[in-house]
Parts: structure tokens; C-alpha cells; sequence
């Protein structure tokens, strides 16, 4: 299972400011072109690197708290939720390194770290809802009904983060495709939002 190491969370903290607009262009574009998304290299900004540098990381805590519920979630409802969160999570996380590698700016490290201390253009670890070390434990630990509930409330906080990011990076974001993806996160995140306190409530 990944973990986010502290090592590798401060060299995604000292590479978010990168300067990346469009002086480059014309080679953001060639880049782009090899990926088959031209536009999402000729036009992006700093808010577009920080939102993917940001969102990949996220997202691979979610893939790994939708992994151990395969195994350890009693109810059939959060295993199902579970595995629609990798489905759609994992895809989003190859299209933001395929945008980084296109913009110049790659994710050039590993997952294996600790999230603590996470601090990004503003929002701590908490604001992003990111699933502290301590609890990424207590998951693991927790199998059946104890599993379901540790899982859905974590996961909720966790959307909420995703949402706040996205809804960053409408606001700030120059690259069409990025803000399509921020658009995207927003919406099915609310909705599975809606599904998790129903099933909490249940």
C-alpha cells in the first residue's frame, strides 16, 4: 500500500510556485501533442500544476482506502462504493501525470510518505481532508460494521478536501482540461457525499 512520505510531501511543497505558464508554449504544445491533448500543454498556470501536484497524492490515498475495503468492509453497499472510488480515482491520477509530464513538471518521486504537515497554497492536511497516518492505521486494523464506519467518515472528509480543491482550481486554473477534471471531481464527489450519509444514516 502507498504511503505519502514526509520526504516526498516537502518536495511537492518546493516545486508547487514553479513558474509554468505560457513562455513555453510552443514546446508545452509539442509535448502535449504526443499525449493526444495539445491544449491541456498550451495553456496552463501554476494553479493548474498545483491542483494535479496536489489532487494525484489525494487521490492515491483515496485508491488505497477503497482497497483495503475489498477485504474488510461488512456491507456489500460500501464495497461497492469502494471499488467505483478506484475505478474512477486511478484513471485521474494517470491523466494528471500524463498533464505534468506535458506541462515540464513531473511527478518524479513515489507515494511511499507520510501526509503530516501538509500544507498547500493555503489548505492543511485537514482542509484537504486528507486521512492522517494514525488513522490511515485504525483502517487497517478495523474490519466489518467498525471498517464500514471508520471507512465512510473518513472518506466523506476526504471528499469534501477534493471538493474544495477543485472548486480552487475553477477559480484559478488556466488549463480547459484540468478545470473539465475540477468540474468532474465536484460533481460525482458530492454525489458519492450524498451516498455516504445515507448509508450512514442507515
Amino acid at each position: 500500500m502507498r504511503r505519502l512520505s514526509s520526504i516526498a510531501v516537502a518536495t511537492v511543497l518546493a516545486v508547487l510556485p514553479v513558474a509554468c505558464g505560457g513562455d513555453d508554449g510552443g514546446d508545452n504544445a509539442e509535448h502535449g501533442a504526443e499525449h493526444g491533448e495539445p491544449s491541456s500543454a498550451a495553456a496552463f498556470n501554476d494553479s493548474d500544476v498545483a491542483f494535479a501536484r496536489g489532487m494525484i497524492p489525494h487521490h492515491a490515498q483515496a485508491v488505497d482506502m477503497a482497497d483495503l475495503a475489498e477485504e474488510r468492509a461488512a456491507g456489500p453497499e460500501v464495497r461497492d462504493l469502494a471499488e467505483r472510488i478506484r475505478d474512477a480515482q486511478q484513471p485521474e491520477i494517470d491523466l494528471m501525470e500524463g498533464w505534468l509530464d506535458d506541462w515540464g513538471h513531473p511527478m518524479d518521486f513515489g507515494y511511499n510518505m507520510d501526509m503530516d504537515d501538509m500544507d498547500m497554497d493555503g489548505m492543511d492536511m485537514e482542509d484537504m481532508g486528507m486521512v492522517s497516518e494514525e488513522d490511515m492505521d485504525r483502517l487497517e486494523s478495523a474490519s466489518g460494521a467498525e471498517f464500514d464506519r471508520l471507512f465512510l467518515t473518513s472518506m466523506r472528509e476526504h471528499h469534501l478536501g477534493a471538493v474544495a480543491m477543485a472548486e480552487e482550481e475553477l477559480r484559478s486554473g488556466e488549463s480547459p482540461e484540468a478545470k473539465e477534471l475540477a468540474q468532474e471531481i465536484i460533481d460525482t464527489q458530492r454525489a458519492e457525499i450524498e451516498e455516504i450519509d445515507a448509508l450512514l444514516a442507515a
